[in-house]
Order: C-alpha cells, then structure tokens, then sequence
C-alpha cells in the first residue's frame, strides 16, 4: 500500500482539490467519486445527492473543509490543503467502502491530521474513485485555529501502511530509510500518457543525470554531457555568483504557459544534488586510468572484482562507495555493450539505483579505479566488439551484486535489498545472451583430445572436488580454448588453471568451466611471463596445488 502526501497552497486550494476528486480526472479514469468517511460523518456527498447540483455540492463540500481557515485570515499558514493518495497493489483484494474508511482514519490520525478521539482535528474527507485506491484530503488548520502537529507526516503515514498492509492481508512493501528518489506524480504519469512516452521526464532526466556523473571527470564536463543530451541546465547562483545548485529540463517539456519544467537535482534523487556531485567528482580526476596503458575492460572487471572483499572487509562508508561506483558503472555499461542486451542491462541500472543509496554517508575514494575505467570503455569501447569484455565484466557484477543484496540485508536496508535482487535478475537474463555467443565461438577452437587431456588430468590434480563438473560442463570446450590460447602467449596451463581457481571458491558456480574461462581469458590476456618465469611456472606446476580461498555468502550462480 503507497500512500503519497502532496501539500496545497493558494486561496482557491481546497475548492481545486475537491473538483479534481469529484471530477472526471486527467484521463477520465474517476468512476463513480463519492465519500467513504469524513471528519464528522456527515459531510456533503458530491458523489451522492442525485438531486442537486455536483458543482453545488462539490462548493458546499470545500467551504465546509476551508472554514477553519477562513477563521484565521491572514495568519493562515501557507500550505492549507493536505491530499493523500492511498493505493494498493494491483494484486490486492477489492477493499469496502468501509474497510476504506477504516483505512483513511488511521492514516489520518497516524499524520497527526486527525489523532483518535480528539474532536479538534482538522477537517478531512476520504474519496474513493476507483477500487483499488482513495484519496485523502484535510485542510491544515484544526478547528480550534491551531496548526496540526504533523512532524514527519510522510515517515508516520507510511509505518502505518506496513502496519494496514498486515492486518488486511496486502502486499507487503518493503520499510523504506527516507533515501528513495522521489517517485513521479500522478500528473507526471498521465502527461507521459498523453504524450506517448515510456517514461516520465522526471525518470528520464534523472537516468540521464546520473549518466553525466559517471560518465564525467569535472563539473564542466558533466554539463557538457548533459547538454549533449538535450538536458537543459539552470543554475542557482549565490551573492557572490557561485552555483550553489542547479535544475534540469528536458526539451519540449513545458507546462501550461509553455515554460520549461525544471527538476531541482534533489528532488530527482537525494545524491543528485550539486554538492553530492560535486563530490563525487572531486574523487575522479580527469588522469588517465593507470599510469601504464591497459586494457579498460580488464582494469574494471578486475575493480568490480574486488567489491565482494569491500563489502565483507571494509568500512561501511567504503562499502557505500564502492556500491555507488557499481551503480555508476551499470549506467553507462549500455552505452557500450552489444545492442541485443542495452535494454536488459539499462532495466538493470534503473533497478540497481536504488540499491546505490542509505543513510550511510559514501566514501567514494576506494572506488577510483572502477570509475575511471569504466569512463574509459564509455569514451571507447572498441576491441571487444565480440562482447567478451562486456561478458567478463557482468560475469564479476553478478557476483557483486549479490554481495551487494547479502551487505543490504544485514543491516536491514529492506528496500535496497529488494533491489539488488531486482538487479541480479535483470544481470543474469543480459549475461547469458551476452556470453552464449562468446562461448560459442571460444569452443569451436577447442584443442585436440590431447591437449584437451592433458588440462583434464591436472584439472583432476588441483580441484577433484570440481573437476568431473568442470569436465561434464557445456562450457569445457571454451575454458579448454582459453587454456591453448594462454599457452600460445608463454604461459604456463597449468600455473594459470591454477591461479584462476584460487581467484575464488567454484563451491557456488552454476556453471564451473563458464567461471573459469572468464578468469583465464583476463590471466591470459596479460603479457606472457619471461623466460625465467616461465621455468619457475614449470617447476611450480609439480607442487601441490594452493587450499582455495573461501567466501561467503555464496548467493549467485555463475
């Protein structure tokens, strides 16, 4: 159950606010609108007095709601109109009317709108036009001239829908921390309708945002990219002329006086505001990724890599930084990967970015080398065309994201951990379609039978636990082409099987020789050895194969 509160302000407030409700909405979805419960028991129904006037009524209705306001005058407050939304989830039951009206008396009296019992509340209507949602309106004045005391209003409204959700048998959603970017309205909704679209402006701007800041290495390249991508960009100059923050727009979308409708960046998302991206990018200086030149998808995959030690070892701020690098870098990996997977791997990025934000303050400092090497892949990609890299690097997400889901859940982040789940979804559907023709091509230059037997039986030496699931897996022919193509560039076969099982345990692989084959397609990439360590590799090779490193939690299939 959502319930949303949205203030009104303005001499003709609550009469615009009781039209809506009682009219035939933006899209004349409003069937049948009439009153399920009110301050008194007694209001005036628009929705049933089949004998008068509706417009009548609907004035009665709202001077009635406002005359405790009226009472004040000029010391009314500034925002005299509160109108609550409730809904609920499609696969929800159909509530009563009076079920309704049960409903709306404990939000009200939980928003401190309308406290049980006490009889100097403020005025409040339930109006329901649909079955599965009512709306809430109240003026902000109680009639004995006070203000409500409702500090905190939308946190106490929605404990108290978790609490309706159980005691009538509804979909339970998850807690929330109040770090959540702001939903679009109903209006929003209806004018994305309207106007064909998939999504809201308030959506698309904020994917578009947070794709300039992982995308950008200062503050004038991040409005360079914005404005490359049609985002028009508002600043809000201070006394002395600095930016303190800065508002957003897209073209064509206007509002009824054909200006532009700017979205503040903190009302897109709380780390969208100017000062969080300005500090997000004082740790990203526009230096090139390493001081030696490397292949980016490998210097990523390799950072992404080591977010599962982060999350399990570090600091929680560390931790929260290293999950906002991971977000950054789902952003921007469907600009760059293969075009049959963009749109998975972007509902993936939208589902992940919630789980990017708590109320743990991110240190974005340990997370350096994973953005810059992904603004690297995004400023050019090309060289993997294949899709190997993109494969590689979503091999190592997956496995960060379920770290990412584990570290949610222990510290009780219901809503992020929803979404990291979301995302490992999302992750899984894009990496197969990814990996399959990658591995397709790595077996049709599998090695002869004998060399094939030769990594078999060491295989065998160094992991019998796995090895029979290594050698019966569809993949073997692909990790069996790596191995030959590892040792064509000078390196040992075995010194780099056996480094790749060290990486970490295949305990929880679903598909063992897949996990191996990634890891020695980046070993294997990397400069062969000299000669000296080539025979050092060789001499290595006739000891005994290193205990596995073990880690937990083992969540993900590979």
């Amino acid at each position: 159950m959502i319930p949303k509160i949205i203030l009104g302000k303005g001499p003709q407030a609550t009469r615009r606010t009781i039209g809506y409700l009682f009219g035939k909405g933006r899209a004349n979805e409003h069937v049948d609108p009439h009153l399920v419960a009110s301050w008194n028991g007694f209001a005036p129904d628009p929705g049933r007095s089949p004998h008068r006037d509706p417009k009548e009524v609907e004035a009665q209705l709202a001077a009635q709601l406002d005359q405790p306001v009226k009472v004040l005058g000029d010391k009314a407050p500034k925002y005299t109109v509160w109108h609550c939304p409730v809904r609920a989830a499609p696969e929800d039951p159909i509530l009563t009317d009076d079920q309704w009206a049960s409903i709306a008396r404990r939000i009200v009296a939980a928003a401190g709108i309308a406290p049980k019992g006490d009889e100097e509340a403020c005025r409040w209507v339930a109006v329901r036009h649909a079955d599965d949602h009512i709306h809430i309106a109240a003026t902000l004045v109680r009639q004995d001239g006070r203000r409500p005391q409702r500090d905190y209003d939308q946190r106490a409204v929605q404990r108290e829908a978790r609490r309706i959700e159980v005691d009538y048998g509804l979909r339970r959603l998850k807690p929330g921390d109040g770090t959540a970017a702001k939903r679009p309205t109903s209006k929003e909704h209806f004018k994305a309708k309207r106007l064909g679209q998939d999504a809201t402006s308030r959506e698309v701007l904020r994917l578009r945002v947070r794709r300039a800041m992982a995308a950008a290495s200062t503050e004038a390249e991040f409005f360079t990219l914005l404005e490359a991508t049609g985002v028009n960009v508002r600043l809000k100059l201070g006394p002395s002329g600095d930016a303190l923050g800065c508002n957003f727009a897209l073209p064509g979308d206007t509002n009824d006086k054909n200006e532009p409708v700017f979205y503040a960046g903190s009302t897109l998302a709380a780390d969208l505001s100017l000062p969080q991206i300005r500090r997000r990018l004082a740790t990203t200086s526009p230096e090139p990724v390493a001081a030696r030149p490397g292949n980016p998808w490998h210097q990523a995959t390799a950072a992404t890599e080591r977010i599962p030690h982060h999350l399990a070892h570090s600091n929680d701020e560390a931790a929260q930084g290293q999950l906002a690098a991971l977000g950054g870098a789902l952003d921007l990996l469907p600009l760059t990967a293969p075009t049959t997977v963009r749109a998975e791997l972007e509902r993936a990025a939208v589902a992940f970015e919630r789980a990017t934000r708590s109320r743990i303050a991110a240190d974005h400092t340990s997370a350096r080398v994973l953005r810059r090497s992904v603004q690297a892949i995004w400023k050019d990609p090309v060289g993997h065309e294949d899709g190997a890299g993109a494969a590689m690097l979503l091999d190592v997400a997956l496995t960060a994201v379920a770290y990412a889901m584990h570290w949610h859940r222990i510290r009780q982040h219901a809503q992020q951990q929803a979404a990291a789940e979301q995302t490992l979804i999302r992750l899984q559907a894009a990496y197969a379609q990814v990996a399959e023709p990658v591995l397709a091509g790595l077996a049709s230059r599998t090695p002869s039978p004998q060399t094939k037997r030769r990594y078999a039986q060491h295989l065998r030496q160094a992991v019998p636990q796995h090895a029979e699931r290594v050698l019966a897996d569809p993949a073997w022919d692909a990790l069996a082409a790596v191995l030959a193509e590892a040792e064509a560039a000078g390196h040992s076969a075995n010194t780099i099987l056996d480094r790749a099982l060290s990486r970490r345990t295949l305990d929880d692989a679903h598909s063992p020789a897949r996990a191996l084959t990634w890891r020695i397609r980046r070993l294997g990439d990397r400069h062969a050895p000299g000669p000296r360590a080539q025979a050092a590799n060789t001499r290595h090779t006739t000891m005994p194969a290193p205990a596995l490193h073990q880690q937990e939690p083992r969540t993900r299939p590979r």
